[in-house]
């Protein structure tokens, strides 16, 4: 299996973190987002331990809260020692009445609005990570009307191709994110935060891409990053104390993708950052990681119900289940590959190709397209999409007035509803 919290029984049933999936459907309905606790709490010990080990306590890890957010991820994420990274209001106060450290909150974004940041600074949020200059003029004047003075970090482009998706690549120069390097734009901005009297610049922040499968990324944007730093200290005297190189490793969707090492890949860019410094004559500043979905995906599964199996003969099939692209909407967005299984016919051959497609009245309701499922598939078994905690959850939709699923949290206490079901009610309650 794709994952070691995924086993199969003698009878051919799939277990997921100790539980079967047909049990957890009966218990909680259909269909249902799955996640694994101790999963989810042993890959954020991963990041954070790694990243001590490798470049000091001073090191700290950013879960990309984006990547998947509900007030449970934020109690999980504050017990594990990590930070988080947040990128609206909506994601901050999840984390503030979560009760989360909130001066361990970077809060992101390349065009927060003037309540945003207001209400951020209501709550506490530890440090602005700044796209550009009109931020930094309203984060300075906010804070001055209160009295204090705000932790900032600029957001720099190092114009960097990932040769990942093209829309998960932020490290180009004509990305939306971030002041660029190579336009003397950052350059400008790090003079422009200086001056400001209520801000305090502790460092810089770059973001090349997600789903990275080695460390050829963070070594190229880190050996950018830290000739800035010290190109800024030249220029300006000013000498950064952090350096947040963004996004984490990728995962496995697939049987064919790789297995990442992630500690041993930590340590070489720990390796390759200390030996910049040296030839910089920099002292290691204190380095973040964003990891996101390398915390969460494997930690989630989708449980589906097949309404209808449609052969076409002499053209396709189609397998329709009662879920669809308003619970994982990363197909239509940009073809991403998934990992399909029926989770009572584990044994059974999988002899029969089709797609995979929601109920939404939506042709490009596609969940995953040229499966192979056993022929054996009719109304009312199920269906498991695997590694669906990153990015499924936190971009549902209620495209065709569809409620959004729960998501049900098990560990080794037990399980437990962590977001409950959206009711029709629910559907119709802003509305008037």
């Amino acid at each position: 299996m794709i994952c070691d919290n995924l086993t199969v029984t003698a009878q051919g049933r799939l277990i997921f973190a100790g539980r079967d999936a047909r049990e957890l459907l009966t218990r909680y309905g259909s269909p249902l987002y799955v996640m694994d606790e101790a999963r989810i709490r042993h890959n954020l010990r991963l990041y954070v331990d790694t990243l001590r080990e490798a470049f000091g306590d001073s090191a700290m890890a950013l879960y990309a809260s984006k990547a998947c957010s509900f007030r449970e991820m934020y109690r999980l994420a504050a017990a594990e020692g990590a930070g988080v990274d947040v990128v609206s209001a909506g994601e901050a106060y999840t984390a503030y009445t979560a009760g989360f450290p909130m001066d361990r909150v970077y809060f992101h974004g390349n065009n927060k609005t003037d309540e945003e940041i207001a209400l951020a600074m209501d709550w506490g949020v530890g440090t602005f990570v700044v796209d550009g200059a009109e931020e930094l003029a309203v984060i300075d004047a906010e804070a001055g009307r209160r009295g204090i003075t705000q932790r900032v970090m600029l957001r720099i482009t190092p114009g960097i191709d990932t040769h990942t998706y093209e829309a998960v690549a932020t490290g180009q120069v004509d990305s939306k994110f971030g002041s660029a390097i190579e336009t003397g734009q950052a350059e400008q901005l790090v003079g422009q935060c200086l001056g400001y009297p209520h801000l305090t610049l502790c460092g810089f922040h770059c973001h090349v891409g997600s789903q990275v499968f080695d460390s050829d990324t963070f070594l190229r944007s880190s050996d950018i990053m830290l000739a800035f730093i010290a190109a800024m200290r030249h220029r300006y005297g000013y000498l950064a104390a952090e350096l947040d190189l963004g996004g984490g490793y990728g995962v496995r969707y697939r049987e064919d993708d790789p297995v990442i090492d992630i500690p041993q890949n930590i340590r070489q860019v720990a390796a390759h950052v200390k030996a910049a410094c040296d030839r910089l004559g920099l002292p290691l500043p204190a380095i973040r990681m964003e990891p996101g979905r390398s915390i969460v995906a494997d930690a989630g599964m989708t449980l589906y119900t097949v309404g209808a199996v449609k052969r076409i003969p002499g053209y396709k099939n189609y397998v329709s289940v009662d879920g669809g692209m308003g619970d994982n909407p990363r197909y239509a967005l940009y073809q991403a590959p998934y990992t399909v299984v029926c989770p009572e016919k584990m044994h059974e051959p999988a002899d029969m190709v089709c797609d995979l497609v929601g109920k939404c009245c939506e042709s490009g309701d596609i969940l995953q397209p040229k499966v192979s499922l056993p022929s054996t598939l009719t109304r009312g078994d199920l269906v498991a999409v695997l590694t669906t905690g990153a990015y499924n959850y936190s971009m549902a939709s209620n495209y065709n007035r569809n409620p959004r699923l729960p998501v049900v949290m098990v560990s080794p206490d037990g399980d437990r509803v962590v977001v409950r079901r959206e009711s029709l009610e629910d559907l119709v309650r802003n509305d008037v």
